[in-house]
């Protein structure tokens, strides 16, 4: 099946980032509120810079489906809540290896499956920090109960709109493993 291609081809290219970053977020151990804040600092800084480049990269049909996936007001919301400073992203790097639509999908990939893994985190953030969406943890928490349609809805568009050309599978991945490396390089500082 086509979509069994593109999304198989796109999870084992990111495999190894998508464990390496796990490991440098540290998200499923405890850890003290200013760690918290730094990371969700680190997803706001990334994602201001990221939305707007995707969006540019994908075609006018798909801006208002891309806009309602957004999620860096989310981080915004906690950055409030916690009291720390919001970031540009002027310091993160293009994530796309080139602006077109299988890399646009290729870089959601990434961004959609953290949404999806924000449902997990969410209640170890009440556990352990106390916080819940709308008071700290809205980023993680994001769209909430539509996360799992919203991820299904994703699979289905990026399969249609990627295709199963090899090329176009290719670039998909290549830009999901970039936007990975950017992650991880992005959060290495702000972290370590």
């Amino acid at each position: 099946m086509p979509g069994d291609r593109l999304l198989g081809d796109l999870r084992a290219a990111t495999r190894p980032h998508h464990e390496r970053i796990e490991r440098l977020l540290g998200l499923d151990g405890p850890m003290a509120l200013e760690r918290y804040g730094a990371i969700i600092g680190g997803f706001h800084g990334f994602l201001a810079a990221w939305e707007p480049e995707v969006r540019r990269a994908m075609p006018e049909r798909l801006h208002g489906w891309l806009d309602a996936r957004g999620r860096a007001a989310f981080a915004a919301a906690d950055l409030a809540f916690l009291g720390a400073p919001e970031k540009a992203g002027d310091e993160v790097p293009n994530c796309l290896p080139e602006a077109s639509l299988p890399a646009a999908f290729g870089s959601l990939y990434v961004i959609e499956g953290s949404a999806l893994g924000g449902q997990v985190i969410t209640p170890w953030l009440k556990r352990d920090l106390g916080l819940e969406p709308g008071r700290g943890a809205s980023y993680f928490h994001g769209h909430g109960e539509r996360t799992g349609a919203m991820w299904r809805d994703f699979r289905q568009r990026a399969v249609a709109e990627v295709g199963d050309d090899d090329g176009r599978r290719r670039a998909a991945c290549r830009a999901a493993e970039r936007t990975f490396e950017t992650l991880i390089r992005h959060f290495e500082p702000l972290v370590s």
